[in-house]
C-alpha cells in the first residue's frame, strides 16, 4: 500500500480553498457553494467523453459476443457499482447475470461501512474469481483515488485473464489506469469536505457509469430512438409507460396499444405487430433475426 504522503498528494485527498470556512457561513451561502462545486463536474466528464465512448464500444462488443460487465469497488465507488448493474435488468429487460457488481466487504457493506475490507489486493482478485469472471466478459473498477488495493488486485487478475479492464477514477496517471485497457479519469478536484469523495467524484461516478451502461444498452439494441422498448412493465406506472412508449412508436391511442401491449407480451414485440401488420409468432420470429434489435429491424422492413 502506498504510504499517507503519497495519499495526501492526491487531488481527492486535497482541501478545497474554496471551503475552508464553510462551517462559518450561513445556510443558504452553505449550500451555493457547494452547488458551485457541484456544477465542476459535468465540465470533468466532458473532458474524458472519449475514453467513455471508448468503453462503451469495447464493451457492446464484449456483449456481442457472450460477454457481460462486471463492477468492483470499495465504500461509496462499490455502492455506485452495485446500484447501476441493479438498474440494468429492469430498465433494459436484461438477464441479471449480465450484470456482476462485487463490492469489498460483501453486501453488508452496501449498509454498514467496511473500510478495511478494501486493502487487500488478493481480496479483491479471490471476490472476483468467485464471481466468475472469464476472458469474454469486462470489468469496471472504480476508485475515486485511482489506488485501491482492493479494487488494484481485481483489475490486475481480470487483465491476466484477458478480459477487458477499464479504470474509473477521478485523479491522473493513477495506478489504476497503468493496470486498466481504458482508463477513464474525470478530475474532479478537491472535495467540498476534505477527502469526502462521496460528493464531487460521486457525482462524476454516477454520471459515467449512467453513459456507460446506456450507452452499451442502446449499441446492442435495447432502445428504439430514445424510448426503453426493452422495459420490463411490472408495476401499474410501468404498464402505463410501456403503453405510452406503442403510442409513440406507432401512433395508436392508448386503448389500442393496451390491446397490443397484452396481445405482444411485450413493447417490441407491440410495436412491430402495429407496423409491419404481423401476428405476434411473426412479429417474434422478425425480432430474432435481428437479434432483438427493432431499428435494425424496421429499417430493413419499412
Amino acid at each position: 500500500m502506498e504510504n499517507t504522503t503519497n495519499l495526501a498528494a492526491l487531488a481527492t485527498e486535497a482541501r478545497n480553498p474554496r471551503t475552508q470556512n464553510i462551517d462559518q457561513l450561513p445556510t443558504l451561502d452553505m449550500v451555493r457553494l457547494i452547488n458551485d462545486e457541484d456544477a465542476k463536474v459535468a465540465a470533468a466528464v466532458a473532458t474524458v467523453l472519449p475514453q467513455i465512448a471508448q468503453a462503451i464500444d469495447a464493451i457492446a462488443q464484449r456483449f456481442q459476443q457472450g460477454g457481460r460487465l462486471f463492477y468492483t469497488g470499495a465504500g461509496t465507488s462499490g455502492r455506485l457499482g452495485v446500484l447501476d448493474a441493479s438498474e440494468c435488468p429492469p430498465t433494459f429487460s436484461v438477464s441479471p447475470d449480465l450484470f456482476h457488481a462485487i463490492i469489498a466487504g460483501g453486501d453488508t457493506a452496501l449498509r454498514k461501512s467496511s473500510e478495511q475490507s478494501e486493502d487487500s489486493p488478493e481480496q479483491g482478485a479471490a471476490d472476483l474469481t468467485t464471481a466468475g469472471i472469464t476472458a469474454q466478459d469486462a470489468l469496471i473498477g472504480i476508485a475515486a483515488s485511482g489506488r485501491t488495493p482492493y479494487v488494484l488486485g481485481a483489475l490486475a487478475h481480470a487483465r491476466n485473464l484477458g478480459a477487458l479492464t477499464v479504470a474509473l477514477t477521478c485523479v491522473p496517471n493513477s495506478a489504476m489506469s497503468a493496470v486498466a485497457d481504458i482508463s477513464i479519469a474525470p478530475v474532479t478536484g478537491p472535495e467540498i469536505l476534505t477527502g469526502s469523495t462521496r460528493m464531487k467524484a460521486g457525482t462524476a461516478t454516477k454520471l459515467v457509469l449512467n453513459m456507460i451502461s446506456t450507452g452499451v444498452m442502446i449499441k446492442t439494441g435495447a432502445v428504439y430512438g430514445n424510448l426503453m422498448v426493452n422495459m420490463q412493465t411490472t408495476n401499474v406506472k410501468l404498464v402505463d409507460r410501456a403503453q405510452r412508449i406503442i403510442m409513440a412508436a406507432t401512433g395508436v391511442d392508448q386503448l389500442t396499444a393496451a390491446k397490443l401491449l397484452t396481445e405482444g407480451g411485450n413493447i417490441k414485440t407491440a410495436i412491430v405487430m402495429q407496423k409491419l401488420s404481423l401476428d405476434r409468432p411473426a412479429a417474434e420470429a422478425k425480432l430474432k433475426i435481428y437479434s432483438g434489435n427493432l431499428s435494425k429491424l424496421l429499417q430493413q422492413s419499412l
